[in-house]
């Protein structure tokens, strides 16, 4: 089984580390390619391209120039441990054992506009570049472009044969993946709450339950859609009634 996330915007270089262990992101060069063109747009311009405050864009900028290679645990940090959202709030992996950490390491793909995709313990350097910014990149109108065709046969060739891939990513960032060119049985849990007598997804409490999900998934090796359906984190439970798709098990609290 392989899971994938979506980044988040907050980010945490802060905390102590719970593992040394780091490897380096596959699309390092691709990184550094985005980083040249980024680094060369002033706070105003990087405010416009992707609607964020003055101050949001002051920060940015500066990230942008600081940016420096090789990664080193020094000036970088795994991907895992630097995000710090709601689904890495839900995730939360500075409490795992370090044997699990090494299963997530094998099992979770972070998407990401700026490093493409991210294993757990790759390095990384503090970034602010969603994948639906409309970033020109050579003859590349957008991320979109850039990105789809390698992350879709990345992830192909990773997956093996009747392996699940479980979408836990916002439709942002899945759809980068260019979705009917997967070769792989695609599940995507739907989590939602009852508000004003109506099950409606609240985005901060699917965030969350995301997360939970991917620990869910690590915590009890499930491996199958039947085991995926006996998550039980934060009271949600699976709901036959609910769950129109097979491919799409709903999951209400």
């Amino acid at each position: 089984m392989k899971i994938i996330i979506s980044p988040a915007k907050s980010l945490d270089y802060e905390s102590t580390l719970p593992v040394k262990e780091y490897t380096q992101p596959k699309f390092i060069d691709d990184a550094i390619k985005l980083n040249k063109i980024l680094s060369k747009k002033k706070p105003k311009a990087l405010s416009e391209l992707m609607s964020i405050s003055d101050k949001l864009a002051e920060l940015n900028w500066q990230r942008n120039q600081d940016f420096t290679t090789p990664f080193t645990p020094k000036n970088a940090r795994q991907a895992i441990f630097a995000f710090s959202g709601d689904v890495y709030q839900g995730l939360d992996a500075y409490s795992m054992s370090e044997d699990k950490i090494m299963e997530l390491q094998q099992k979770l793909r972070i998407l990401s506009g700026q490093y493409g995709i991210l294993k757990p313990l790759d390095l990384m350097q503090p970034y602010r570049l969603e994948m639906g910014t409309s970033l020109k990149i050579g003859r590349k109108k957008n991320l979109y472009e850039y990105w789809g065709d390698r992350l879709t046969k990345f992830v192909n060739n990773e997956m093996k044969e009747g392996e699940l891939l479980v979408n836990l990513a916002s439709n942002e960032y899945y759809n980068v993946l260019q979705p009917k060119n997967i070769k792989a049985t695609i599940i995507t849990p739907v989590f939602k709450d009852w508000k004003n007598d109506k099950l409606k997804i609240i985005s901060f409490f699917a965030k969350k339950a995301r997360g939970s999900m991917v620990r869910y998934i690590i915590d009890h090796n499930a491996n199958t859609l039947d085991d995926i359906k006996g998550f039980n984190l934060d009271d949600y439970q699976f709901s036959p009634e609910h769950t129109v798709k097979q491919n799409q098990p709903v999951f209400i609290r």
